[in-house]
C-alpha cells in the first residue's frame, strides 16, 4: 500500500504537503478568489474562462503534470506526492481544473504510447494548458460498449479522412484537440481495425452540437465528423491497435485524482450531514442510517484506491470495480440529498435548481458515462472471474 516508515521519505512528503497547502492559501485570493468550490459535473459552465486561467497559472508555478517525467515538464513526483497533491487541492475546495482530459488522459497516454515527435508536439501544449483536449469514444451505437464503434478513418496520401459522429463528449465545444477512435481497417468487426487519432477540432469537417441535460447546463456535446482530416502520423500506436491505446487510456481515467475526488465527495456528505441537523431530517433513524453508511462506504472508496496503487496490485478488473463503488455510491448520495431536503427538495425553476437538486439529476448519469455498471460487471465477470461469456447479439 501507500505507506513507507522510511523517515526521509515521509520528512520529504510532508515537506511537499505544506509546500501545496502554502501555495494554494496563498494564490486563491486577489482575482482566483472567487473560483473555491467552482466547476465540476454539472457545472463546468461556471467561471470558465476565469478557471482557465487558473489553470494556466498552476501550470506557470510547475503544479500541473507532476508526475511526468522532468525532461517532459514534470516534476518527477512520487504516486504519494501525486495522491497529496490531489487530496490538499481538493481541501482548499480549488476550482475543477478545465485541462483534466488532457493532463490526466491524453498527456498519460502519448506518454506511454505515442513517438518522440509526438510527445514533442503535444506534452508542452497539455502542461502549459496551452491546448484543451475532449475524448471522442463514445457513439451512438456505441456507448459503454466501445468495440462497437462505427467511425471510420481512411488514409488519403499523409492525410486520415475521418467520417461519423461521436456523442457524450465533454467539453467539445472549447476544445482545441480531440483523441478520436476509429475504426481504419475496412470489414473489421468489434476490438479489431481501430486506431487511435488525435485531430484537431478547429476545422470544416467537424461540427460540435452541445446536448442539453437536465441541470439545464450543456457540457456534453455532439460531434460530427464530415470528411475530416488529421495528419498520417497523429496516429498513437500502430494503425489497427486502437483498442489496446484506448483501454490505457481508460486506465489512467481511474488512478490517482480518484482520491481528490472522493475528498469532495466527503466535503459534500459532510454538508448534507449539516442539512440533515438543521431540518431536524437526523432525527429519523432511516435517514441517520444512511448517513453512516455513506460515511462507511466513502472510507471503502479510499481503501481501495489506495490498495489500487500498491506497487504489487494486480489492476486486472480494478479499474471496473473503482468506477463501480464510486459511481454507486455518489448516486445514492443524490438521493440521499434530496431524502434529507423532503419536499422542498421538489420545489424548484428554471433557473433557481438548488445545489442538491443539480447533484440529484447530475448524479443519475454516474453509474451511465465512462462505462455503464452493467459493462463494469460483465468485466469483472469474465475477464477476473473466469465466468462464461455473456451471450452477445
Amino acid at each position: 500500500m501507500i505507506q513507507t516508515s522510511d523517515s526521509d521519505t515521509a520528512t520529504s512528503d510532508a515537506e511537499f504537503r505544506a509546500e501545496i497547502r502554502d501555495w494554494l492559501a496563498e494564490n486563491l485570493s486577489g482575482e482566483f478568489a472567487d473560483l473555491r468550490g467552482t466547476g465540476g459535473p454539472g457545472r463546468e459552465h461556471e467561471f470558465f474562462e476565469e478557471r482557465l486561467a487558473w489553470d494556466r497559472h498552476l501550470a506557470a508555478a510547475g503544479w500541473t503534470c507532476l508526475g511526468w517525467p522532468v525532461e517532459y515538464g514534470g516534476r518527477g513526483a512520487s504516486v504519494r506526492q501525486q495522491v497529496i497533491f490531489h487530496e490538499e487541492y481538493a481541501k482548499a475546495d480549488a476550482p475543477a481544473r478545465v485541462s483534466h482530459v488532457g493532463e490526466e488522459l491524453l498527456g498519460p497516454t502519448v506518454l506511454a504510447f505515442g513517438t518522440d515527435e509526438q510527445k514533442k508536439r503535444f506534452l508542452p501544449g497539455v502542461r502549459s494548458v496551452g491546448e484543451l483536449w475532449c475524448q471522442g469514444y463514445s457513439e451512438p451505437g456505441a456507448g459503454s460498449d466501445l468495440a462497437a464503434v462505427a467511425t471510420t478513418a481512411r488514409l488519403d496520401g499523409d492525410k486520415w479522412v475521418i467520417n461519423g459522429q461521436k456523442i457524450w463528449t465533454s467539453l467539445a465545444h472549447v476544445a482545441d484537440w480531440c483523441f478520436v477512435i476509429a475504426r481504419t481497417e475496412r470489414g473489421s468487426s468489434r476490438h479489431k481495425g481501430l486506431s487511435y487519432l488525435l485531430v484537431p477540432m478547429n476545422q470544416p469537417g467537424i461540427e460540435v452540437r452541445p446536448i442539453e441535460q437536465l441541470t439545464g447546463t450543456s457540457e456534453f456535446n455532439e460531434v460530427f465528423f464530415d470528411d475530416a482530416v488529421t495528419d498520417a502520423d497523429l496516429v498513437v500506436g500502430a494503425p489497427g491497435d486502437g483498442w489496446r491505446i484506448a483501454m490505457g487510456t481508460l486506465t489512467f481515467e481511474r488512478g490517482i485524482s480518484t482520491l481528490g475526488q472522493q475528498i469532495r465527495f466527503a466535503r459534500e456528505l459532510s454538508d448534507i450531514e449539516d442539512l440533515a441537523r438543521r431540518t431536524g431530517a437526523a432525527d429519523d433513524p432511516l435517514i441517520a442510517d444512511r448517513l453512516d453508511r455513506a460515511w462507511v462506504g466513502l472510507r471503502v472508496l479510499r481503501a481501495h484506491a489506495l490498495r489500487t496503487m500498491s506497487e504489487d496490485h494486480d489492476d486486472a478488473g480494478g479499474a471496473s470495480v473503482s468506477k463501480l463503488l464510486w459511481a454507486n455510491w455518489h448516486r445514492d448520495l443524490g438521493e440521499l440529498a434530496m431524502a434529507v431536503q423532503g419536499a422542498l427538495g421538489l420545489i424548484t425553476g428554471p433557473d433557481d435548481m438548488t445545489a442538491w437538486q443539480r447533484l440529484y439529476l447530475f448524479s443519475r448519469a454516474d453509474t451511465i458515462y465512462g462505462g455503464s455498471n452493467e459493462v463494469q460487471r460483465n468485466i469483472i465477470a469474465e475477464r477476473v472471474l473466469g465466468l462464461p461469456r455473456e451471450a452477445r447479439p
